[in-house]
């Protein structure tokens, strides 16, 4: 990783120590300022580290190095707080090459990305691993709302939903490695927001009342579109006329491909007296295809990149609860494995919305079976009888 900047001047690696070390990744936020606090109450040697995506290059986004800097500074008042060491990482250059740059492939490739789920095993638990290992530390620790569970007889380990329903955290975590998942340590699992917040403020811990943030970190406007206009050497104004496909006729003319996304309803620049939405996107033709409500509904996908916890691998279908966004509740489905290592993810009922890009998580009660990227989609018109529903 990037360069590294150590507060409190402690030689971490030769004083003797008589608690387990354990490296909590610290934003300066309420939960992962608890995290720390409830691991020190505990009896851990902790330190905390902060780290600092990407320094902005992109119009719109001035503020961006401000606002990286002031995480810095908050997580750093926290650790003084508490008075453990405090370590901030720069990781600019992974961030670019392995969250930003799959980011703008995705959306040149006409999915829909989630660059939180890669970020988190290939930056953040790759990031404290490493940190782990330098200052001597046997685990690591997150303010996430998840749990993680071990199995004795097979020796895996897997995350599990966190008790608060609302903040489970769990779906954004189907990539990490039995190697990360075996050092990793959730304080927050077993309680609420509300909970947390009123710990952090019977602790003194001056970010117990902030407001929560939801925004993509590198772009923090919000607004993909412009990034992508920003920073790609592309012209996007060449692809702006591309036709919008209903029951296979040109019904009016879309901005470009990349600005779209499955189950989009604003921007089409098409109408038919009724509601229409996006259901399909080709980037070799530059079309969007559309169609009403009650016809977005699918029930298969095809999923790659698979990330497996809870089994070491699927010698046959098994039944679980299928979650296809954050937001997604969940449905019942049924997970196929195929030779080539993809799984295939039948719903018992249509699904609005499945988009590729995006990730499926597949549960059983509570515990994370796996997961991986939606790679396509389609409509089964029956489910397979061979196998038990």
């Amino acid at each position: 990783m990037s360069s590294a900047v150590m507060r409190m001047g402690k030689s971490l690696m030769s004083e003797t120590r008589h608690f387990p070390r354990v490296v909590v990744g610290m934003s300066g936020g309420v939960d992962s300022s608890l995290a720390a606090a409830l691991l020190l109450e505990q009896g851990y040697d902790v330190v905390g580290v902060t780290i600092l995506p990407t320094n902005p290059r992109s119009p719109g986004s001035e503020g961006l190095e401000t606002q990286r800097q002031g995480v810095a500074a908050k997580a750093g008042r926290v650790c003084e707080t508490l008075h453990i060491p405090h370590i901030v990482i720069d990781v600019e250059e992974e961030f670019r090459a392995k969250v930003i740059g799959p980011f703008v492939t995705a959306y040149l490739e006409g999915k829909t990305p989630n660059p939180c789920v890669l970020c988190n095993p290939r930056i953040k638990w790759a990031c404290l691993g490493e940190t782990a290992v330098k200052v001597g530390a046997e685990r690591i620790a997150t303010g996430h709302y998840a749990r993680v569970r071990w199995s004795p007889s097979t020796g895996r380990a897997w995350i599990a939903r966190g008790t608060d329903a609302v903040k489970d955290q769990s779906y954004m975590l189907w990539g990490l490695s039995q190697e990360q998942l075996a050092r990793t340590l959730f304080p927050l699992g077993g309680m609420t927001k509300r909970e947390v917040r009123m710990e952090a403020r019977a602790r003194g811990l001056d970010a117990s009342d902030e407001p929560e943030s939801y925004d993509i970190c590198f772009i923090p406007d919000d607004d993909y579109r412009r990034y992508l206009r920003a920073t790609v050497e592309m012209d996007f104004d060449a692809l702006q006329g591309g036709p919008v496909i209903y029951e296979g006729r040109c019904i009016g003319r879309h901005e470009g491909y990349p600005f779209y996304t499955i189950g989009q309803r604003r921007g089409l620049n098409a109408a038919i007296g009724v509601p229409l939405y996006v259901v399909g996107i080709d980037p070799r033709t530059n079309t969007v295809f559309v169609d009403r409500k009650e016809r977005t509904g699918r029930n298969f996908c095809i999923v790659g990149n698979v990330m497996l916890q809870k089994y070491p691998r699927l010698t046959r279908p098994i039944r679980v609860i299928g979650r296809i966004r954050f937001r997604d509740r969940g449905s019942p489905a049924l997970i196929i494995p195929r030779a080539d290592g993809r799984i295939e993810v039948l719903f018992d009922e249509p699904r609005s919305a499945i988009t590729p890009g995006q990730s499926a998580v597949w549960y059983e009660g509570d515990d994370l079976v796996g997961g991986g990227i939606i790679e396509a989609v389609a409509e089964k018109s029956h489910v397979m009888e061979d196998h038990d529903r």
